[in-house]
């Protein structure tokens, strides 16, 4: 690393910064307090960029590499930051990174505030250390930045224009968590999720085992049982029957089968213990979940 270091400041240089009674607004409104930006910029070929928070940060930070390389350290870490790899600092993480003195990186950035961020980057694996996007990725990040920094510099004070922008940001981020977020072992746990569920969705009309499952899946039944209660909060066969009342749901709205018709079609065949099913699990029973205006 170069041992000059410039904290700031490069040619065609974007940033906007929110003035603090901004942010304090935006901590309150209904439709911002969970997600909003408080800083936004993009430093391009940033030549002895160096930041260093040994207290780390009161925001979340998004760096966004499209050119060059840098590097951070964090939560004890250190790694290099390539083209097309986003790297997330959660709040209160100290960490230190900086542009190579090499290829200086280009950068798009931005700082989360809000109540429900910090949740947001758990979910999708965002804070599992440096991600590397897909290249058709870059496009729409760059169309998101362009399209919020030019809204924010133009109203700033504007709250509709603060909502979209939130709005925008967090779709980008889920839109990245989906598709490239995590780890290798998030991505297998998705995998074996998905086919423990089209097991199942194949065969609504039928009873099914936690031990059949575990078969067809190649996973331990206690292995399952953890899967489905971290990723859908219900155990395997309890999801299984939800399954089957929404599917009951469907045939109930949307056909003139009988209830007793309804509940062999889901496996189900004593009509009474299916409409004590149902009543549970979809919070009315058959016959008056079907009369009940919808859409």
């Amino acid at each position: 690393m170069d041992e000059v270091r410039k904290p700031e400041g490069f040619p065609e240089e974007k940033l906007f910064v929110l003035p603090e009674y901004s942010v304090e607004e935006l901590s309150r409104h209904e439709l911002t307090k969970g997600l909003f930006v408080s800083d936004i910029g993009f430093f391009p070929r940033a030549q002895y960029h160096y930041r260093e928070r040994p207290a780390g940060c009161d925001s979340h930070i998004a760096i966004y590499c499209i050119a060059g390389e840098g590097w951070i350290e964090l939560a004890g870490r250190s790694h290099v930051v390539r083209e097309r790899t986003l790297v997330v600092v959660p709040a209160g993480e100290p960490h230190r990174y900086g542009a190579s003195p090499r290829e200086p990186w280009s950068i798009y950035w931005f700082h989360l505030k809000g109540a429900q961020v910090a949740a947001l980057i758990r979910l999708y694996g965002l804070d599992a250390g440096p991600i590397q996007l897909p290249a058709a990725v870059q496009a729409e990040w760059t169309d998101s930045f362009e399209r919020c920094y030019s809204l924010l510099a133009d109203k700033p004070y504007s709250m509709p224009v603060q909502v979209h922008v939130s709005q925008t940001i967090g779709q980008l981020l889920g839109r990245i968590g989906l598709g490239a977020g995590g780890s290798s072992r998030d991505r297998k746990r998705e995998l074996d999720l998905e086919r423990a569920i089209r097991y199942l969705n194949d065969r609504l009309t039928d009873t099914v085992s936690l031990i059949e499952l575990a078969a067809h899946t190649g996973l331990s039944k206690q292995h399952l049982i953890y899967l489905f209660n971290q990723e859908t909060g219900f155990p395997p066969i309890e999801y299984f029957l939800r399954m089957k009342m929404q599917k009951a749901g469907q045939l109930l709205s949307l056909t003139g089968l009988t209830v007793k018709e309804i509940a062999a079609s889901v496996g189900i065949p004593d009509p009474y213990y299916f409409s004590r099913l149902f009543k549970k699990r979809m919070g009315a029973p058959p016959t008056e979940y079907r009369s009940a205006p919808k859409g």
